[in-house]
């Protein structure tokens, strides 16, 4: 009714709005020009009335009932044309509009009904035609993501785009599977998610709604399965409806969580994504960071934090269900990023505080990740976690505790597994001081500066020539007593090992078995292996 007052056609009437404020809210579907006492008969709900009331009832109870019968019709609003039977609107008519909460306006000109209709009606058909090419879209849009095959972080940043609304894709136990969200809310909108969303729901199925819990929530389900539900935050109107928008988003998420079968891919990518950013850094601050770990499902506040980096051929298993069995939550990244090896895995593992990790906790976690004693065909035997290894940084109570210790395990899983190991090797950065010290001065420029210029020689030579001379070193290094060990953690003979340990003494003009320069050229390549992440 708002934007009717505004149109020219009826400016040109001068119009009076006796009845306004919230009835001025009111949508008109449609026009209808009438005198008839009996036009309430005709009318389907949503039109706005036009009329001079010369048909109308003379009487005043009459009058109230007319009155009552359009609202009763669900007539958004009544137009009176003063002049040809009215001079101004009766005060019965008045008192039962404003009664009624009916939008009552007197024009004090005479105007063309016909000109007024038409200009009401170009507008109602100019915004459902938009609304029709909005809605093909959009519809067109999130197609083109499903064929693509679009995990469901890019479906959520799209749909957020979209509505210019922060979206929130959670499962059925309320958990963040994807969120996109300005950083500035990020701590305040996913502070106790799960508390707030169950609420939510409750509201939702109550028919109840306002306050910060007024949500937009659709679920993503196919087939009667129902995986979870995508949540829009309140935003402005769009063309097309925000329900709209939000269930061809939530379409596209069902339609790939079909194709990836019962494998629960999209939320897996995403949760990986997440890690991903988080230990690249790419967080506007660290509430908000802790605020969506949390809505993932992994507890940050009062428990103990691990970052785990494990190694191997068998550790493919579900990092999730692994910490469950210790009473505890687990999110996985991507291998092969931030300095770890390019078969690992970088865990970020909550435990309750106070619970214990040792060894034996360790290597249980590692078997559930290779599938030992797992029922089904895809079981494995406790043979198939050989060579595999569990790398831990020490136990932090925050969040920049908890990355770093995900710097010193992914330093500790640089450091190869002896090939005579049985079963999943521990380590732990508590035992190797001197991976930690490198772990927390890795960015100090002085460090870098010294593990450069004592191993210029060896790097150039390897990258020349295409050689071995830095492995050989390393393996040195992790067998100082023991030149055997050595050469067969080098894979080389006895007799080449001591040859290339020759012409790294003679490139480095030092003396091999002097301790202080081993203690120099361990420091230097624990830096480097630090550095090339």
């Amino acid at each position: 009714m708002r934007e009717i007052l505004a149109l020219d056609a009826v400016s040109e009437g001068v119009p009076e709005v006796l009845v306004g404020e919230a009835a001025l809210d009111a949508r008109v579907r449609w026009v209808h020009v009438s005198d008839s006492a009996g036009v309430a008969r005709l009318l389907d709900g949503g039109e706005l009335l036009l009329s001079t009331g010369s048909g109308w009832p003379t009487e005043p109870d009459e009058l109230r009932q007319f009155i009552g019968g359009l609202v009763a019709a669900g007539v958004s609003g009544l137009v009176l044309e003063l002049g040809t039977h009215y001079r101004y609107v009766p005060a019965v008519v008045h008192r039962s509009a404003a009664e009624h909460g009916l939008a009552l306006i007197a024009l004090h000109r005479e105007v063309k009904f016909v000109g007024l209709t038409q200009a009401v009606h170009r507008r109602i058909i100019s915004e459902q035609t938009a609304a029709l090419h909005a809605r093909d879209e959009v519809r067109e849009r999130f197609t083109v993501l499903t064929l693509r095959g679009a995990p469901a972080d890019y479906i959520v940043q799209q749909l957020a785009q979209t509505l210019d609304a922060s979206i929130v894709l959670e499962n059925l136990a309320h958990e963040v599977v994807a969120a996109e969200l300005p950083p500035q809310v990020e701590e305040e909108v996913l502070a106790g998610w799960q508390l707030r969303s169950r609420d939510a729901h409750r509201r939702a199925a109550r028919g109840a709604a306002g306050g910060v819990d007024d949500w937009l929530i659709v679920p993503v389900e196919a087939r009667g399965i129902r995986w979870g539900h995508l949540v829009a935050l309140p935003g402005p109107a769009h063309p097309a409806g925000r329900v709209g928008v939000l269930e061809q988003g939530a379409i596209a998420l069902a339609l790939g969580r079909l194709a990836d079968g019962d494998d629960d891919a999209w939320a897996r990518v995403a949760r990986q994504r997440l890690v991903d950013h988080l230990l690249g850094g790419r967080f506007a601050a660290a509430g908000g960071a802790v605020a969506r770990l949390e809505a993932t499902g992994l507890p940050v506040h009062g428990a103990d934090l691990y970052g785990v980096v494990v190694t191997g051929r068998a550790a493919d298993g579900d990092a999730d269900a692994a910490a469950r069995t210790l009473g505890g939550r687990a999110l996985d990244g991507r291998p092969a990023r931030h300095g770890s090896p390019a078969s690992a895995r970088v865990v970020l593992l909550s435990l309750p505080a106070g619970t214990g990790f040792d060894d034996d906790a360790a290597r249980a976690f590692a078997l559930s990740l290779a599938g030992v004693g797992d029922a089904g065909p895809t079981a494995r035997s406790a043979t198939d976690a050989a060579g595999v290894a569990v790398s831990i940084g020490a136990v932090a109570r925050d969040l920049d505790g908890l990355l770093v210790s995900v710097q010193e395990a992914s330093d500790l899983a640089r450091t190869p597994v002896p090939r005579q190991a049985r079963g999943p090797v521990v380590r732990r950065s508590h035992d190797r001081p001197l991976v930690r010290l490198v772990t927390a001065l890795r960015d100090d420029h002085r460090l870098q500066e010294l593990g450069e210029s004592m191993l210029a020689p060896l790097i150039e030579h390897d990258l020349s020539r295409g050689g071995d001379l830095l492995d050989v070193l390393g393996a040195m290094l992790a067998h100082p007593g023991n030149r055997t060990a050595a050469a067969q953690a080098s894979h080389l003979s006895r007799s080449v090992f001591y040859q290339r340990l020759a012409l790294i003494g003679d490139l480095l003009g030092a003396d091999l078995d002097d301790g202080e320069t081993l203690a120099a050229l361990h420091l230097a390549l624990l830096v480097r292996r630090s550095g090339a992440r």
